[in-house]
């Protein structure tokens, strides 16, 4: 497996998707890595010479944030939010929907596995 930037990209799928496995790349920005580079993005992974796979890391590292920067990046911003205390702060501090989700059904993704209440006890069992 070539490895690209500390991460051990597929062999069996061509270039561009495999260079989706970098944290920041997507579909677009591969295949714009490939072709300012000249490879072809049908070309598997594992026929990329030494010198492409350099090239590319070359590339990587003077032209887009990804990988640890990135993500360091984001926790980062995350923590500015959090430490000023806005609004968007104080939803990512209680693990609450950030953008103006719905909360009262859905936002299971966010708020994690249902927490069961216990409610109040029917009308019928207050009579006796």
């Amino acid at each position: 497996m070539p490895r690209v930037l500390g991460v051990d990209i597929p062999n069996e799928k061509p270039t561009y998707i495999s260079l989706q496995y970098l944290h920041g790349i997507g579909e677009k920005s591969a295949i714009d890595i490939c072709r300012k580079l000249g490879l072809d993005t049908q070309r598997r992974a594992r026929e990329l010479s030494e010198d492409d796979i350099q090239r590319v890391n070359n590339l990587l590292d003077t032209d887009f944030v990804v990988e640890g920067q990135l993500r360091r990046q984001t926790g980062e911003n995350i923590a500015r939010l959090r430490s000023v205390q806005c609004y968007r702060g104080v939803r990512h501090r209680r693990g609450l929907p950030v953008r103006g989700q719905n909360t009262q059904t859905n936002a299971r993704t966010r708020k994690g596995g249902k927490k069961t209440v216990a409610g109040k006890k029917g009308v019928k069992d207050m009579r006796h």
